[in-house]
């Protein structure tokens, strides 16, 4: 068997099983896939395994059907073996039936739930606005400096004010992720930023720093407003496809939420 479509089989199996099949069972089909030591493998076996596929693109092809075929043969050899040898009775083993079993059917349900509650072009338009009205116009380009206490902020204030470089300041820097390019943190929204830093931030003129430490949960800021342009977004065409994804996964969740109040749990 190809080994690379060998190892596509075994991720297929972790597609949810209500994947449409990707092919339709033909009338006069055996419900019979195929028998190993007389034990029945189900045609649905390989409906699922195929459809699995076809998620990813993989179009049916007799080398396909041939590696399905394989594929099942093997896991049924390995189950019977299994069986022989008394797993399916260890109460671990069982639990792990039980929670394989659970994710099928949950993967099921949502996937139909989903189906059955799609995201509406109306809500699409108005999350796309709702997310440009807290981006606003403008993007920066801040350097900053942070540290623990606000007296260490302040010596650094100083020593701009002094004339000293932020960019050779930063090195004392407690952000590790800014700290090596000299504080600077790259062009950026306000939003991307705590409240309190993006306060301070969007007061600044360009080339001025903050001439009193900034507090924020992290510690004491001393930022540098470097630039600014405007911010271009994406047009609602290019966002789309992301910005429905993102209203689905809200939904499932807060319906998941919802009947998580509902359930009475003892």
């Amino acid at each position: 068997m190809n080994r690379n479509l060998r190892h596509a089989l075994l991720l297929a199996f972790a597609v949810s099983i209500g994947t449409a099949p990707a092919f339709a069972q033909k009338k006069g089909d055996s419900a019979t896939f195929a028998t190993v030591n007389g034990k029945v493998i189900p045609k649905v076996r390989a409906d699922a395994l195929i459809a699995g596929q076809a998620a990813q693109g993989q179009p049916d092809s007799p080398e396909l059907r041939k590696a399905v075929t394989e594929e099942l043969v093997r896991r049924e050899i390995l189950t019977q073996e299994s069986i022989k040898k008394g797993f399916d009775k260890k109460p671990e083993v069982q639990g792990q039936i039980d929670l394989a079993r659970q994710g099928v059917l949950i993967g099921a349900y949502l996937n139909d739930w989903v189906r059955t509650h799609p995201v509406t072009e109306d809500q699409i338009k108005a999350e796309y606005e709702t997310i440009k009205s807290k981006l606003g116009s403008k993007e920066y380009k801040a350097r900053h400096i942070l540290v623990e206490k606000e007296d260490e902020a302040k010596a650094i204030i100083a020593k701009l004010k002094k004339g000293e470089k932020i960019e050779d300041l930063a090195k004392d820097s407690k952000d590790p992720g800014s700290k090596e390019r000299g504080g600077d943190l790259g062009w950026a929204n306000p939003a991307s930023f705590v409240p309190p830093f993006s306060a301070a931030m969007t007061k600044l003129e360009k080339g001025k720093f903050t001439e009193t430490p900034v507090k924020s949960d992290f510690g004491w800021h001393v930022i540098q407003l470097e630039d600014t342009r405007e911010l271009k977004l994406p047009g609602i065409e290019e966002a789309r496809a992301q910005i429905g994804q993102q209203l689905q996964q809200r939904h499932v969740q807060k319906h998941i939420e919802d009947l998580r109040a509902k359930a009475k749990v003892e």
